[in-house]
């Protein structure tokens, strides 16, 4: 997949294209690189107008202000990777399925989002950075999380809850614990310890296996 291909993919919210021009291509590229390289507060837009072969002009042309361009790339990024139902394909293959247990669930989520956390790194990477930073971020993260996720999740939950499945504590602390556990998985593999030798079927299924059962000794 070419560039130009991986950020319009991005970009796309509920299956609607978005044509980019060459130079946004550039600019967006660019800046990516450099906010995961070195972050938001550090980063000119004079460099990210120098790494994309622009002038700086063009980019305040497509963005008003550097703020602008940080969120045309964390705003998609926060959609897909927060609210994967927003996009039709995510919500049958996640949401959508009859589970037969809340084990088969969490395990569809978690390769679902190590599947778009590989694919999309330097824009997730952005994200990450920023989010604590940034109070837009946050607010898209809670509002988007409270409407979209919030209400389909406690719909799982509740269900393996009544059947005997899951432990009777609160579901907060269930959603939490689960989010928790997948986002450490995903954050550790591409951001803190990448280069370490993974074996991520494995790892992926001890995450599974530790949130279902714990790290008591069988």
């Amino acid at each position: 997949m070419n560039e130009q291909q991986w950020l319009e993919e991005l970009l796309k919210v509920n299956g609607e294209d978005v044509k980019l021009s060459e130079k946004q291509v550039k600019i967006l590229e660019a800046a990516i690189e450099m906010f995961a390289e070195k972050g938001y507060a550090a980063t000119s837009t004079s460099e990210i107008a120098k790494k994309a072969g622009v002038a700086e002009g063009t980019i305040f042309r497509h963005y008003k202000t550097k703020k602008d361009l940080l969120l045309a790339i964390v705003t998609p990024t926060l959609f897909k990777s927060v609210a994967p139902f927003l996009a039709k394909e995510f919500v049958k293959e996640v949401f959508e399925n009859q589970y037969q247990s809340y084990e088969d669930f969490i395990r569809t989520l978690l390769k679902n989002r190590y599947e778009f956390v590989k694919k999309y790194i330097p824009a997730i990477r952005v994200f990450w950075q920023e989010i604590a930073f940034h109070a837009e971020i946050k607010e898209q993260f809670q509002r988007i999380f409270t409407v979209h996720v919030y209400e389909k999740f406690k719909r799982i939950v509740e269900h393996f809850q009544a059947k005997g499945e899951i432990a009777a504590i609160p579901i907060d602390s269930v959603i939490r614990m689960t989010i928790t556990a997948i986002a450490g998985f995903l954050m550790t593999r591409f951001i803190v310890l990448p280069d370490s030798e993974w074996d991520d079927e494995a790892e992926m299924e001890r995450t599974v296996q530790v949130l279902m059962h714990g790290l008591a000794k069988k």
